[in-house]
């Protein structure tokens, strides 16, 4: 059976994760400080709720270093989960954190499942392309946002590289507004926020319920 084309995406993360072990730079995130301000922008998205728990999916958790960072924060309110497509990723996790939900699996593959959760956020998983074109890497960007924002109860948060940048770099997926907006508005929800107001490369998206 051949392997989907975004499968590359998962290799490149493996081969960072087997180059740099557990850290910023085995996710593909170049410097620390900067993969805390994305957690601190996906976190904003999660309001705290009076009446209980939320609970949250890590959609491409990686090393669940955004977990971590959750607990950094204090906010015991958010019951986490993550998934990820690397058997790797997902044993790491598992062992560093092992009364976590995680789910290991393809999401696009049509057997694929999924409960429901209050929010879900991705975090890298539309930054880097890798070998990806352009059209490949936006064809998965959109088959991914489909399937997956009717499980988001309350909201979903995603990035992607900006156009507004001093250079544009072949492997990262710089995504122009009005294409990501007109995809969102007229296939998931009216309801969304567009963040490119923490000082990087990237802009966040919010998608509310």
């Amino acid at each position: 059976m051949t392997a989907p084309r975004h499968d590359v995406l998962r290799k490149h993360y493996e081969a960072c994760l087997q180059a740099h072990g557990d850290s910023h730079l085995g996710v593909n995130w170049p410097r620390r400080e900067d993969a805390d301000k994305r957690h601190e922008v996906m976190l904003d998205l999660v309001a705290p709720d009076p009446a209980g728990p939320v609970t949250l999916l890590d959609f491409g958790c990686g090393a669940s270093h955004f977990y971590e960072y959750i607990q950094a924060q204090g906010r015991t309110d958010v019951v986490y989960a993550g998934l990820d497509i690397s058997d790797q990723f997902c044993a790491l996790s598992q062992r560093k954190f092992p009364d976590n939900v995680y789910y290991c699996q393809d999401f696009l593959e049509p057997a694929a499942q999924l409960p429901e959760f209050d929010y879900i956020v991705l975090n890298g998983v539309f930054t880097a392309k890798s070998t990806l074109t352009f059209d490949e890497m936006w064809e998965f960007c959109q088959r991914l946002l489909t399937k997956l924002y009717p499980h988001a109860r309350r909201g979903l948060a995603f990035n992607a590289m900006s156009k507004h940048v001093d250079w544009e770099r072949d492997e990262l997926f710089h995504l122009p507004y009005d294409l990501m907006a007109n995809f969102v508005r007229n296939n998931l929800t009216r309801r969304h926020t567009i963040r490119s107001d923490y000082g990087l490369y990237d802009y966040t998206v919010y998608l509310y319920r």
